[in-house]
């Protein structure tokens, strides 16, 4: 009797022994996959959930386990009740909506919820296809629009000092289809820009007057708006394409003056602030613009997608190509309130991934080589 309940507690310890390592071992698989897995049992209550989900949830550093999946993922609750096994969902984590595609297996009297984050992969997709749609659109309206243009050019020098029963409004209906014909073309040439970004010739450029540049363009044009640059001395030196990122840089300010122009009371010359301000984080290259405008939409994280826009004029894709440069500067955008009213849009580029590229520049107008590497470098102010 001694030996047999010796051979049984060596069992039980043995077993679970293998329990224990079998869970360790689970664990680890989890805590190592990107996909996010959580296990409820029959009462819907969190026994089993990975790192990953817990990021994707956004627990915000509290342990989910045994609450109810209704109070940490809603949305994934209603699954359970349903037919289908694979699913793909909408989730508000972190105030931002995120795009799920989930598979669930009924296991011991619970369920498993395995989820994958397809937000990024969807906007790719729809990045994509709005391309091919933005380069066709593009290649049918380019043409008619020079012989339009043309005409109307010529009927106004031909004809204009000949109309002698109305010529003023000879001259104002020859010069709208001029206008708008100039209006059809920056439309068609952003078209163009979105569907074929041109690929960045890296060199060392001083990143202030990339940004006085952007700046002056609005200033000239706006001189009831102030305007001003915060830049750290000595002035930093980027590795960057001048031309892209003066680009996107003009765009912002053009949308913050813009924004500027809808606050004010219509027949009144708008008012209001544009700063920008240049700094260094952790390595990072920090360009932010603050505006005193109307502010951000509700629906502002589509700002970057193609053709979103809250402009009865506005094509939609401005800030789609400038998140495609800053991307293409190894960087990120984001948009913010600004305290008092107005938005803050914060771009930051990786200084350290940029560095090297200059070597891989190609040769100026002049045929000299670009700017050694060492130049980029970055002091905060």
């Amino acid at each position: 009797m001694t030996r047999r309940i010796e051979e049984q507690t060596s069992a039980l310890v043995s077993a679970n022994r293998q329990g224990e390592e079998r869970r360790a071992f689970i664990e680890a698989v989890l805590s190592g996959v990107s996909a996010g897995v959580v296990s409820v049992d029959g009462e819907r209550r969190i026994r089993l959930i990975n790192q990953s989900a817990e990021q994707l949830l956004h627990t915000e550093g509290e342990s989910p386990i045994d609450r109810p999946l209704h109070d940490v993922a809603p949305e994934l609750d209603q699954l359970i009740g349903q037919a289908e096994r694979e699913s793909v969902v909408q989730l508000t984590s972190g105030g931002e909506i995120r795009t799920l595609a989930v598979t669930r297996v009924d296991s011991d009297g619970g369920h498993v919820l395995t989820f994958d984050d397809i937000t990024q992969q969807l906007l790719d997709q729809r990045r994509a296809a709005w391309s091919d749609v933005a380069r066709r659109i593009a290649h049918e309206i380019k043409n008619p629009l020079t012989p339009i243009q043309l005409a109307a050019e010529r009927l106004q020098r031909r004809y204009g000092k000949e109309v002698t029963s109305d010529p003023a409004v000879f001259e104002r209906l020859t010069q709208t289809i001029i206008r708008q014909v100039g209006d059809l073309r920056r439309m068609v040439d952003e078209f163009s820009s979105f569907a074929r970004v041109p690929k960045p010739v890296f060199r060392a450029e001083p990143l202030v007057e990339i940004a006085r540049q952007a700046l002056f363009l609005h200033e000239v044009a706006h001189p009831a708006i102030h305007f001003s640059l915060d830049a750290p001395e000595p002035p930093p030196i980027l590795v960057c394409d001048r031309r892209l990122l003066g680009q996107a840089l003009t765009n912002i300010v053009k949308n913050a003056v813009e924004a500027i122009q809808e606050k004010g009371e219509e027949g009144e010359t708008p008012t209001g602030s544009v700063a920008m301000k240049i700094g260094a984080e952790e390595g990072r290259v920090v360009i932010e613009l603050a505006d005193t405008g109307i502010g951000l939409p509700a629906e502002r994280e589509r700002l970057t997608e193609p053709y979103m826009t809250t402009r009865s004029r506005g094509t939609g894709l401005g800030l789609a190509i400038v998140k495609k440069i800053v991307e293409e500067h190894f960087g990120t955008i984001a948009f913010a309130d600004r305290p008092g009213g107005g938005t803050v849009v914060r771009i930051q580029l990786d200084a350290a991934k940029l560095a090297p590229l200059v070597g891989a520049s190609e040769h100026d107008a002049s045929g000299e080589e670009a700017r050694p590497t060492e130049l980029t470098r970055m002091k905060a102010g």
